[in-house]
């Protein structure tokens, strides 16, 4: 990987030496099926033709590729030896003129990882899918190029494929003589142009929009996926939420669609979620649900899509400089998607789901030592990696969610429409953006853009009440704290409810008031003289980025009243802050996890129960004391039994609960009962174990030692699909056995020879929380084989290995003390493999604040 980076130094140098006029691509990927040539790697030829400008002739500068092998490179007419000028990811070029043209003709090789073009096989016909993926510099493993996202450039590809299959790439395309051609893009980075191709199952429709001066806008729409998936594709729906989207967004951003077509492809061993290739959205095949799903699937899908499609606008028609302005296309797409599910679908409540689920993973990320700005210090092609994280994402979309209250939503909207006219099929900074908004909302939003952009750390903010004689309140005042290493206070604008319970035992809220908290005390004056309340929740309705804690007071009301209260926003931030307060060594484990137990029945929101079932497994899992993790188990499983058979038939909760069972069974009476509703001896009225299902009960089956090698074998011959080859995979290496922990670990950091679905897969079976002593004795393996699998493995693996084995299972300060030692002798060590080890060690010193924390409450 080191000899593959780009430093942002290096662009900048190119960015000011070199612009580019466009780019001829000719794939042959006609070796994609039959048998594979030689020992060397799989391959297929690429031609690339790049007109481009230089600025200083007789300068010297590089282009982008890495390939095998290069078979030829010819620059401005001159025949260049490519042993001479190709190193493997950089073509040397020199003594440019004005106006140069670049041919190289390459073989490249198809990716097993899901970097560059990626190959897959499917097992269940034999079928061969291709499909690219490039965030952040990939593209240079398909075809030459200037790999940076302010060098646009229009794309003209072309593709020789096998007869029978289809090829899509951004631009419409035709067939004619065997080769697929496709129309000339708009100006656009390298990072999104896009190619699938195979046998893809291919579903169309189409979007009109006539606007208001009469002018009609017509979309061809297509959506494809794996044949073997086609039973299981609801395309409707996802057409359905993309037209629901296209109109939102026209009606908000007033510039058109402006990609021509919007094909959106469903691809096998997908490494994202998606990516915003502008005509042909690539998404994870797991988003076609192939058995019973809760509305948080569908929700979570149509975020995505929202998302995405966000992105033609933030990101694809108006893209960043450098990876250091990320926050640019991600923050505002992860924003605009629940902006416009709410608005635009049937997702109603998606605030609820983006205050419970988005906000954790940003409140995780901005607690770890790799915390940074919104606004980043990107070095690298490497940093840039990582940086696709819960700060840009979810935290970048929580300030934006303020700064719309801030400016005012019309203000906000108006800000973007002059940005995208304005910067259209360029690139831009981020004051670029911060002077419309001023523009539009009259407001200097340098100091809010140095609080909440430039600066990292997520401040918490308690309520203080002060009551007098006659039991109302006297005073109410918000206190805000920030951490010792990050001291920001920032000013936030909040809304404090006040909650009492009814007559009828409802606790809900009887007084609000909205303030600006400004430093390390507050006074909320609107509040005085209210009743005394029995709930203070600070931000309420959600509207700053920031962790709520409750006095003692408000915390007594939760343990014995959370589930009374009756507004679904309202409780779903209680959780969360709940859930942070576990965290942070507040709250011990147990108490979280009672909690759950008692309330959880009660939730109405399908996708905050999901949530809250994941954080009682991961504190019983991280948080707890390790002499009570025994009787956790027990009472979480007898509490998922219990809810399973009291929730009502064919519901929701009903396979929610289901699906919980299956994470947390451990007793012997949990595991009787999965393996009789596998076998068909035990029945629950509503309750359709289906393909899926199974595969989820079998989990938890495998790991006891209760379903071994001939019972998969016999569940894969039932389920011989990719999706199935996945499952049986991970329930292998989930077994309780010393050879199946060593063949699994063998096989991820040994060997490079399963793909990156799979090696996900191994390693999520390998670390089970009830086998802790026996994959103890790898911790040591760990810290030895890191730094070579980084260098040798590709960045994503490199990824999984790093943060999927770390050895957090053996929770112990001899683990911590390990940890550290490793990073005392490797300081010179990769910077992005150092923060995958520091973020490791700080979730582990986490745990154990944790435990010591549940284990005084057990006292």
């Amino acid at each position: 990987m080191p000899g593959e980076n780009l430093s942002r130094d290096e662009a900048r140098e190119r960015a000011a030496l070199l612009s580019v006029d466009g780019y001829e691509v000719s794939l042959d990927v006609r070796s994609a099926t039959g048998a594979a040539q030689g020992d060397g790697p799989r391959t297929f030829r690429s031609v690339t033709t790049v007109r481009f400008r230089c600025n200083e002739p007789g300068a010297s500068s590089f282009a982008d590729l890495i390939a095998p092998s290069v078979t030829a490179v010819s620059l401005n007419g001159r025949d260049l030896d490519p042993s001479e000028v190709f190193d493997g990811s950089r073509i040397a070029l020199e003594d440019l003129a004005a106006d140069n043209e670049l041919v190289v003709d390459a073989q490249c090789a198809y990716s097993r990882t899901g970097e560059g073009l990626h190959r897959f096989v499917d097992p269940e016909d034999g079928e061969v899918y291709l499909y690219t993926q490039y965030e952040p510099a990939d593209s240079r493993r398909v075809f030459a190029n200037f790999e940076q996202p302010d060098l646009k450039a229009p794309f003209r590809f072309e593709v020789r494929a096998p007869e029978e299959w289809t090829v899509w790439s951004n631009g419409a395309g035709e067939r004619a003589d065997g080769v697929w051609r496709f129309a000339e893009t708009k100006p656009i980075s390298t990072y999104i142009t896009c190619v699938v191709a195979g046998p893809y199952h291919y579903v169309t429709d189409s979007y009109e929009r006539v606007f208001e001066d009469g002018t009609r806008l017509e979309i061809p729409l297509g959506a494809l996926c794996r044949k073997g998936l086609a039973p299981h594709f609801d395309a409707d729906d996802v057409f359905l939420v993309t037209k629901q989207g296209l109109d939102f967004f026209h009606d908000h951003f007033d510039y058109p669609y402006p990609f021509g077509k919007y094909d959106q492809a469903f691809v096998p061993e997908y490494n994202l979620g998606a990516m915003e290739n502008p005509g042909l959205v690539t998404f994870r095949e797991e988003f076609i649900f192939r058995g019973k799903v809760t509305r948080a699937s569908y929700e979570g899908r149509a975020n995505v899509v929202l998302h995405e499609m966000a992105h033609m606008w933030f990101g694809d028609l108006v893209t960043m400089e450098w990876w250091d302005d990320l926050w640019l296309k991600e923050s505002f797409a992860d924003f605009m998607g629940t902006f416009g599910n709410v608005g635009a679908t049937r997702f109603k409540d998606a605030w609820i789901t983006f205050a419970n689920r988005r906000k954790a993973w940003a409140y995780r990320a901005d607690q770890l030592p790799s915390t940074h700005p919104i606004t980043a210090d990107i070095r690298d092609l490497e940093d840039a990696k990582l940086n696709f994280d819960g700060i840009t994402y979810a935290k970048g979309a929580s300030v934006l969610k303020q700064l719309v209250a801030y400016v005012g939503q019309d203000a906000f909207l108006e800000g973007a429409r002059r940005y995208f006219k304005r910067h259209a099929y360029g690139n831009t900074r981020l004051g670029d953006l911060l002077s419309v908004l001023e523009e539009t909302s009259g407001r200097d939003m340098s100091a809010w853009a140095r609080s909440w952009l430039q600066t990292a750390g997520v401040n918490s903010l308690t309520p203080q009440v002060l009551l007098s004689a006659e039991g109302r309140v006297d005073e109410l005042a918000v206190l805000q704290e920030a951490a010792e290493s990050h001291p920001e206070l920032r000013p936030h604008r909040v809304a404090v409810g006040l909650y009492r319970r009814t007559g009828e035992g409802a606790l809900e809220r009887y007084a609000r008031a909205e303030v600006d908290v400004e430093g390390p005390r507050t006074v909320v004056a609107e509040l005085a003289g209210a009743e005394a309340p029995e709930l203070v929740l600070v931000n309420d309705d959600d509207l700053t980025y920031c962790k709520t804690r409750f006095d003692a007071t408000s915390l007594a009301t939760l343990r014995d009243h959370l589930g009374a209260l009756t507004d679904p926003l309202a409780r779903a931030l209680c959780w969360s802050a709940l859930w942070n307060m576990t965290r942070d060594a507040l709250l011990p484990a147990r108490d979280f996890v009672g909690l759950v137990l008692r309330f959880a029945g009660r939730e109405s929101d399908i996708g905050v129960l999901q949530m809250l079932h994941a954080w009682a497994n991961s504190a019983l899992t991280h948080y707890a004391a390790p002499d009570w993790r025994q009787t956790g188990a027990r009472l979480l499983g007898e509490g998922a039994l219990r809810e399973l058979r009291d929730a009502a038939p064919g519901g929701e909760p009903q396979l929610a609960w289901a699906r919980f069972l299956a994470a947390v069974a451990s007793g012997e009476s949990e595991l009787r009962l999965l393996r009789g509703l596998l076998e068909g001896t035990e029945k629950i009225e509503g309750l359709d174990v289906d393909q899926e299902l199974r595969w989820a009960f079998l989990a938890p089956l495998a790991a006891h030692g209760d379903a071994d090698e001939g019972v998969l074998a016999a569940e894969l011959a039932r389920d011989d699909t990719a999706s199935g080859k996945r499952h049986q995979v991970r329930c292998l290496a989930a077994r309780p056995s010393a050879a199946v922990k060593a063949q699994a670990w063998a096989q991820v950091v040994e060997s490079d020879a399963l793909s990156n679905a799979l090696v996900e897969a191994t390693i999520a079976g390998f670390a089970q929380a009830s086998q802790r002593e026996l994959i103890a004795p790898y911790a040591e393996k760990y810290f030895a084989a890191i730094e070579r699998v980084w260098a040798e493995r590709s960045i994503q693996i490199g990824m999984d290995v790093v943060r999927g084995l770390f050895p957090s299972l053996r929770d112990s300060q001899d683990t911590l003390d390990a940890t550290d030692a490793w990073l005392s002798a490797h300081e010179g060590a990769a910077p992005a493999l150092r923060r995958l080890v520091l973020e490791a060690r700080d979730d582990l010193a986490r745990a154990l604040r944790g435990q010591a924390c549940d284990a005084a409450a057990g006292r």
